[in-house]
Formats: structure tokens, sequence, C-alpha cells
């Protein structure tokens, strides 16, 4: 009850734990697949109803290759029939390091001696937000360590500065937030500043586990952690992202810890979370966990797809942990955002020269090097629609608003145009030769798949307006 306000009655339970291991476990060992029933679950999800619990475990518990299969498969249906071919493009922008917590698997742990630390300044942020924009990108998220320095105000006005900066036709138009659990007015600072999404990962929903791993700093209280994004609600954020870091303990586990904060969330806020991030465990400078838990590859293709089966609104997020050969084939199976020209070194934007991967100045070690023109160029070879959308958010369609949207599929009606008009202004503004032309030819393609005649002519009208050097059109 630490963090419960002085309004609400004892009977209240919003902000208390909600996760009961005993609870997840007996689904995971009880629940059974039949052929049946697993077709059953897959079609519950296909009319775009969230599972609950016991349905989860159905699909975590099929073991049959041909199980596997219909689960990968229903899950690239319903992705398709929810948020069509787009895939939603951002970048990460680490702003600090400096830690006080000493979580055992992460390169800015407090006791990682070897880690160089450093805090951009104002100047170092503008620098880095023009590198970002010259490349064409339009979504960051900001990441910060956990640390007495990053204090709400600091968090909002390094918002604040990046929303400022604007390099020839290129600005930031959505600014998501991956930092410490705040108290309620915190989470009011920072939503001041105009973010987008404001993500906190549990890292694992095991308890036991979970102290193991986080031994001090703020970090080693389980339910503050496990509550805050419920301090984010009553603040009226409303568009929160949780994750849970693959490989500190058993996955089915994970999965189902991800799918009971989802249910709590909904059933608390009348809100779930707009993303679910899913990262596996890399290598990080000091890296001390235990690998028992390492999650293979069939694995983590099949945990993606039941997690889109099972909460069919929310975006799924894939980040360049996993290597470019694993984020082409996961991509067909749920997955709606992924980040592109990843750089994770403070300050690293800037540096065009580049330099060799330095674990003493990462978090952990990212495996997608690409830059975000080449990975433009697969998605585009994919038949995938690059989208750099940030229309939601800008016109209030967040929360409950962007639940009535997205849970019926009709999000769909929206994303599928406006992925269109920002990506006619990447090719415009950033692409050259084969990018160009092979972009445009996506465009065209997908125009023509607008069912909606005037919808359809609609589109093409701003097409129009962008090549004639019009900017920031939406629906």
């Amino acid at each position: 009850m630490k963090f419960l306000p002085e309004k609400y009655s004892i009977e209240d339970k919003r902000m208390e734990p909600f996760i009961s291991p005993d609870e997840i476990w007996n689904y995971i060992n009880n629940t059974k697949s039949s052929k049946e029933r697993v077709r059953e679950v897959i079609s519950k999800s296909l009319e775009k109803k969230r599972l609950t619990l016991e349905e989860t475990a159905v699909l975590l518990n099929a073991t049959q290759p041909e199980q596997i299969e219909e689960i990968k498969q229903a899950a690239r249906k319903l992705k398709n029939n929810v948020y069509g071919n787009r895939i939603v493009l951002f970048a990460p922008l680490y702003i600090g390091n400096l830690c006080s917590n000493d979580c055992t698997y992460c390169g800015f742990r407090t006791t990682n001696k070897e880690s160089v630390r450093k805090t951009l300044s104002t100047d170092e942020i503008i620098t880095e937000v023009k590198s970002l924009e010259d490349d064409g990108q339009k979504r960051l998220i900001l990441v910060y360590g956990e640390h007495p320095k990053y204090t709400p105000e600091f968090i909002a006005d390094s918002v604040r500065t990046v929303y400022g900066v604007k390099s020839k036709n290129g600005e930031i138009r959505r600014v998501n937030i991956n930092a410490a659990p705040l108290s309620i007015d915190g989470f009011k600072t920072v939503k001041d500043s105009g973010i987008g999404t404001y993500q906190v990962f549990q890292e694992t929903y095991n308890p036991q586990a979970y102290s193991i791993y986080h031994k001090s700093g703020n970090k080693k209280d389980f339910n503050n952690r496990l509550t805050s994004l419920d301090r984010a609600m009553e603040a009226g954020l409303d568009d929160v992202g949780i994750g849970a870091l693959f490989g500190l303990y058993d996955w089915r586990y994970e999965v189902l810890g991800l799918v009971r904060h989802t249910n709590h969330l909904e059933a608390c806020y009348n809100v779930g979370p707009h993303t679910i991030s899913f990262p596996r465990i890399q290598d990080t400078s000091c890296f001390t966990v235990n690998n028992q838990y390492s999650v293979s590859d069939e694995d983590f293709v099949k945990l993606v797809a039941i997690l889109r089966l099972a909460v069919p609104y929310t975006g799924m997020i894939l980040t360049a942990r996993e290597s470019h050969e694993i984020r082409r084939e996961v991509l067909k199976f749920g997955v709606s955002q992924i980040d592109g020209g990843t750089k994770i070194e403070i300050g690293s934007y800037s540096e065009k020269n580049g330099y060799p991967q330095d674990l003493k100045r990462e978090q952990f070690c990212i495996n997608d090097n690409r830059s975000l023109n080449d990975i433009i160029n697969e998605l585009v070879e994919d038949n995938f629609l690059p989208s750099f959308c940030t229309a939601c958010y800008r016109l209030g369609r967040t929360g409950e608003h962007f639940m009535e949207f997205s849970v019926p599929g009709f999000i769909k009606e929206k994303c599928s145009p406006n992925a269109i008009l920002t990506f006619a202004e990447y090719l415009e503004d950033y692409a050259k030769g084969d990018s160009y032309i092979n972009g445009w030819k996506t465009i065209e393609k997908n125009i023509l798949a607008i069912e909606n005649s005037e919808l359809k002519e609609n589109v093409i009208n701003k097409v129009a307006k962008i090549k004639n050097k019009q900017r920031d059109l939406y629906y």
C-alpha cells in the first residue's frame, strides 16, 4: 500500500501487486493443449479478442510442429488484419548511463568500473538529434540510467530540447521514454513535456528470480517497479509500454507475466499497454547471468507469435539486440515496430566515421548494425510498408481512445494511409537511387490496395502535396 493515494479506500486494488507465481505456474503445469483446444484459442484471437491466462497457456504448451506452425501463421494473419503490412520505425537515443542499481545483466550496473560514464549536455543532445533527423528519423525513444541526476525535471527538459531541434526538413515528432519508475507527480511532470509512451520493463515477473538479479539500488524493490505504470496511469499518462528481459527466467512464465500485467491495466484503467517488448539478454561488460534460461531462436519466434495472439491490439517491439537474420524471420509473426540505424554508445550518432562496438560504452551488445536505409530497403523487398507515423499521439488517440480504434482493428484504416504519407516524406527527403525508385513502387502498390475509393483519392492528393514540398500531412 506504499503508493496508494489517500483518496482511495483500502478496498481499492489499483497500485497493489498483482503477480502470483503460484497462479502462473499452475496454468503452465496444468493446462492441456489438444489440437482442438489450440484451434479454439486461435479462433478467438483472430476475432481480435484478448486471450486469458489459461488460453495463452494452451498455446505455450503446444509442442507439436503442426500446432506451432498454426500459431505462427495465425499471428501473421492477425497482425495483417489489425495493422496491415506497415512496420513503424524508430531509433533509441541514450541520454545518460549513470546508474545507482547493480543489475547483474546490465553494462550500466554501478559496480561495473569498466563502464565509461557520460550524460549528454544540451548542446550534445542537439547535435545527436540533428544527426538522427538528417538520417530521416521521426520517432525516438530516450533512454536514461536509473540515477538521482535523471529527475523528472531533467527528463522533461531533455524531451523539450529534442522537440525543439529542426534540421532541414527533419524534425522529431514523437519522443518516447525508457527510464526509472517515477512517483505520480514525477509522471505528471514528464507527461507535460509532451512525451508519447513511457516504458518500464519488469525484467522478470518472478519475485524470487528478480531478487537474485537486483541486489541494490531502488530497482531491487520488485513491487515498486511492478506498480510503476499504475502511477503513470493515475498521473494521466495513459500511453505505457511493458516488457520482460527474456533469459532471466523461464520464458513461458514471462509470457504469462506480460499477459497478467496487460489484464491488470485493462481491469483497473480500461487501457492496456500501448506496446509490449520482449528483448533477449545479450552480452554486456561484466556479464554474469546464468544461461540456464536462454531462449532458443525457435522458442523466440514462438513466444512472439503467442504474444501477438494473446494481445491483438498492442504494438510489439523488436529491437536491434537481435541479429539481422532473426529480425527478418520474426517480423513475419506479429511485430509492428522496429528500430533502425541503431547506435547505443552515448554520443555515437554524430560520430559519422563510426568505430568498433565497445561494450565499455554500451548497455549491451546490439546485433543488427545496419543503416536505416538498408533496413527500409529490406522491408520494401519483403512487402512491408515502412512507417514513421506519429498521428495517433498527436491527435489524442491514446489510452481509451486508442483502444476504441485498435481493439476492433479499425486502426488499420488510419495506420496504412499515414504510413504511406510518412514513407513518401522519407523518400522525397532522404532516399536516393534504387531506394527511391523501389520505395515509390511500394507506395503505389499500397495506394492501389486501399479499398475505400474516397480514402484512396484523398491519399493520392496528399501524396501529390508531399511531392510538392508540403510536409507533416496525416489522418
